[in-house]
This record gives structure tokens, sequence and C-alpha cells, in this order.
């Protein structure tokens, strides 16, 4: 069991590059929707999906803005995910 440190809120790493295929599936899966549901004529559905996509597109706008500012965002695997104590417990 891994033990916490009580700073992972501030240390904690995401896989972004996980989340941007993530959110480019979930971005046309909502495209796909939104045009299938307006030319079905389900027009509530259709904003629903509309909404998604635009939530989807703030997401992946996101991501891009922290992939792009390099490895102080994305951390590459020599780095801990938090660091250790400085104490052992007995």
């Amino acid at each position: 069991m891994p033990m916490r440190t009580g700073n992972e809120p501030r240390t904690a790493r995401s896989a972004l590059r996980a989340r941007l295929w993530l959110s480019v599936w979930g971005m046309f899966w909502a495209i796909f929707g939104t045009a299938l549901f307006i030319l079905t004529g389900h027009p509530g559905w259709a904003v629903a999906c509309g909404v998604l996509w635009l939530v989807v597109t703030v997401d992946m706008t996101m991501i891009l803005h922290h992939i792009h500012q390099g490895p102080h965002y994305q951390p590459g695997p020599d780095v801990p995910p938090y660091e250790p104590p400085s104490h052992h417990r007995t």
C-alpha cells in the first residue's frame, strides 16, 4: 500500500495524452450525435449532444494547453508522483 504524504493534490499528475484521445473520441461521438439527431428531427437530443460537444471542446483545449506547457505539468517517469516521507514510522 503506497504511503500518503498529504500533498497529493499539489503534486498529482494526469495522463494528459490519454485524456486527449478520450476527448477526441468523445468529440467524434458528440458531433455524430448532434448531426444524427438534427437529421432525425430530435431537437432536444441535438441540443444535449451540442452541449456535450462544447464541454468536450473546452476540455480538449485545456488538455492541449497543459501539454504545450511542457514537463512541468507532464513530468517523466523518473519524477516521483509525491515527495518521499522524510521520517520513518516504527
